[in-house]
């Protein structure tokens, strides 16, 4: 499955930050039960990589599986070494996004400023990650989209909610990257299942599916 394929199924990306092997796939199976085709596992949770092995291979063909918190060229080659399909960001660094691209991977860099979207840009990326959206707004995105290339999508991610993705959609956000929210350390399979089923309700009720 193709990131664009993914997103058009269902904007959100599950951020397991804190997930550990023995429960990767648990989890993963109940987000995509209700809708959900992207998962990154942030390399600051315990065998990260592992945990993205097992996952590339459950969700072959079914999710998105990728990396977030990447922060050097050696992640990404690593993340490609077990099977990672996107490589996500909290900065704009200019040489994981060309690494990413080189190795056949989809870079979503963090990007807080036009001129770090336009680098982001000119490095070849063509997602990028409203990072932290909550102390932004739905109006910079808007004010972004008008000098953008058309093909760029912008991801929010911080702050998300069923209230407000709306708003976000509306003013050309193109996805939500979703953390706490959905996922935390300890967080039964039940209410996982609950969270995820209120987010991707919202998402459909937001895009009239």
């Amino acid at each position: 499955m193709k990131l664009n394929d993914a997103l058009e199924a269902c904007g959100i990306i599950a951020i397991l930050r804190g997930v550990a092997p023995g429960e990767v796939v648990a989890v993963a199976q109940t987000l995509y039960d209700q809708g959900i085709r992207i998962v990154e596992v942030p390399l600051n949770s315990p065998d990260p990589f592992t945990s993205i092995s097992m996952l590339a291979k459950s969700f072959d063909g079914k999710m998105v599986v990728g990396a977030g918190t990447v922060l050097s060229e050696a992640d990404v080659n690593l993340l490609k070494e077990h099977g990672g399909a996107i490589s996500v960001s909290p900065d704009c660094n200019p040489a994981t996004i060309v690494r990413a691209i080189a190795l056949g991977i989809e870079p979503l860099p963090g990007v807080f400023t036009p001129t770090e979207a336009f680098a982001a840009i000119r490095a070849g990326s063509s997602h990028l990650k409203l990072f932290p959206a909550e102390a932004a707004s739905p109006l910079t995105i808007k004010a972004w989209k008008a000098v953008l290339p058309k093909h760029v999508q912008v991801h929010a991610v911080g702050g998300v909610t069923p209230e407000n993705m709306k708003e976000w959609l509306s003013a050309g956000a193109s996805g939500f990257g979703i953390g706490s929210a959905l996922y935390k350390q300890g967080k039964p399979l039940a209410e996982i299942a609950e969270s995820a089923h209120n987010l991707v309700s919202a998402w459909k009720r937001a895009k009239g599916k």
